[in-house]
């Protein structure tokens, strides 16, 4: 099976690419993020008319989760439990969808940027990301299960996962705070498998539009894919489709890919 996460950072602007790299790749299923679209206006028929099943979630132009499957899709869940409300009135975000694909629970997740680390978006991610911690250690309950939290963390676990760390300092996605949230994943008993199979420096999934990041390679490595053990198990190779930053209204994301073997 291969699974793919990708941040379309608007799936209404980028319909065809979506479209065009499912074609291209065989993929089976893709998770999607910042979808920016509510879900009644989702562009489910150019996917369902490739044999793709589509579940959504997404409340406004913001944010937006989703997962498209040609392998089925079962037991769809919108939001964790526990997960943490924002705004006024508070409410829990669209940023997490799960949905059972091939036999694997599979865990679209938009993590919260954060913004600046004297934001409260910024306790708000930590926050997030401690209960989506408490969720995810009890999905393990079974040893067996098969549990794929992947998406958009937007946090740079390594030093080298930006282009330059020294640009980054005092702001979000690499300050300790957030790295050990990150790696409480890990000691909830999962493997960051991108990074097992793709190990690599300096080799990012996302480069800002402005200032020529992307022509510079002046990226940032923050889509990662977590297993449970007995997925991790079962996954073989794991790609960066980087030429998807390339040509006509790219996202500033592109897909990573999983390859997993049949169990």
């Amino acid at each position: 099976m291969r699974l793919a996460t990708w941040n379309i950072n608007s799936i209404r602007a980028r319909l065809d690419r979506a479209v065009a790299f499912l074609e291209r790749t065989g993929v089976d299923v893709l998770a999607l993020q910042e979808t920016k679209v509510k879900d009644e206006a989702f562009p489910r028929a150019p996917f369902e008319a490739l044999g793709y099943e589509v579940a959504t979630h997404g409340h406004s132009q913001w944010n937006g989760v989703a997962i498209v499957s040609r392998v089925g899709l079962a037991d769809v869940e919108r939001g964790f439990p526990g997960q943490p409300t924002w705004g006024d009135p508070a409410v829990a975000e669209a940023r997490a969808l799960g949905a059972t694909c091939g036999g694997v629970r599979v865990w679209s997740l938009y993590v919260p940027n954060g913004r600046e680390i004297d934001d409260p978006h910024y306790t708000y991610k930590l926050d997030w990301l401690a209960a989506l911690r408490d969720a995810a250690q009890g999905w393990l309950a079974d040893p067996a299960a098969q549990v794929a939290l992947v998406g958009d963390w937007n946090i740079a676990p390594l030093d080298t996962d930006v282009w330059d760390v020294a640009r980054f300092a005092g702001r979000t996605h690499v300050t300790p705070a957030e790295r050990d949230a990150f790696e409480a994943i890990a000691r909830a008993g999962y493997t960051e498998v991108s990074r097992t199979h793709l190990p690599a420096e300096h080799t990012y999934t996302y480069w800002d539009y402005q200032q020529l990041r992307f022509p510079r390679n002046e990226g940032m490595r923050i889509d990662l894919t977590y297993a449970s053990p007995a997925l991790a198990a079962r996954v073989t190779g794991v790609r960066i489709e980087r030429d998807e930053r390339k040509g006509k209204q790219p996202s500033d994301h592109v897909p990573v890919v999983l390859e997993i073997d049949a169990p």
